[in-house]
């Protein structure tokens, strides 16, 4: 399957047009890419919040010359429903990127709640382990911090399954190295994300000797 990298709040990198797809993203990368079969030119698409949904509409938008709203519950329905038809009737696909999808995305607009209702809906869901691993090896090269496979096995297996965690948890990291002039390590990760709360998992320790 190709591979398009999330985009995270971190200086500008020539990779930021790419993303990383795994299980937990792939079925809505296919719908996407199978927009023909879209029974109406508009599609839902919704994730977690830094999980690449606005990336991915826009790599898909500029692959099919279709359309994008972004933020979908805090633009106006009216909006909406206005390019929801645009798109019918110019046979060019819409992306709707939301939080959520009807009915849980509650929509005032009785007209527009129909036409979601019929929209196929894209979801990308947490983060698998595959792609926890790709996320923490990318962001760690990013920073330039030396990150041990071992400690990334460790991270996976502790870090709550969610991009914001573990944004917040090679943030909390690099600081911890720069102001402590450690190298980073297991030990050095345990005291910090205990200390900032960011531990989530129950996994078993690791033997001293692999620390």
């Amino acid at each position: 399957m190709s591979q398009i990298a999330l985009p995270f709040d971190w200086p500008p990198d020539p990779r930021d047009d790419e993303f990383l797809v795994s299980d937990s993203n792939a079925r809505a990368v296919q719908l996407l890419e199978r927009w023909s079969t879209w029974p109406v030119m508009a599609v839902v698409l919704t994730g977690p919040r830094k999980s690449g949904r606005s990336l991915l509409a826009r790599i898909f938008a500029a692959k099919s010359g279709g359309e994008i709203i972004d933020d979908a519950e805090r633009q106006s329905e009216t909006a909406i429903f206005h390019a929801w038809n645009r798109a019918q009737e110019s046979r060019h696909p819409l992306v709707i990127v939301a939080d959520a999808g009807p009915p849980e995305w509650t929509i005032k607009l009785p007209d527009l709640r129909s036409r979601l209702t019929a929209s196929p809906i894209a979801r990308i869901g947490p983060p698998d382990e595959a792609l926890m691993q790709a996320l923490f090896e990318r962001q760690f090269l990013r920073r330039g911090l030396d990150a041990r496979p071992d400690l990334i096995q460790w991270l996976i297996l502790r870090v709550e399954r969610s991009h914001v965690a573990l944004l917040r948890t090679v943030d909390v990291l690099d600081q911890a190295v720069l102001a402590r002039h450690k190298r980073l390590s297991i030990p050095l990760a345990r005291a910090t994300l205990a200390e900032a709360g960011l531990i989530a998992g129950r996994a078993p320790e690791l033997p001293i000797e692999n620390l």
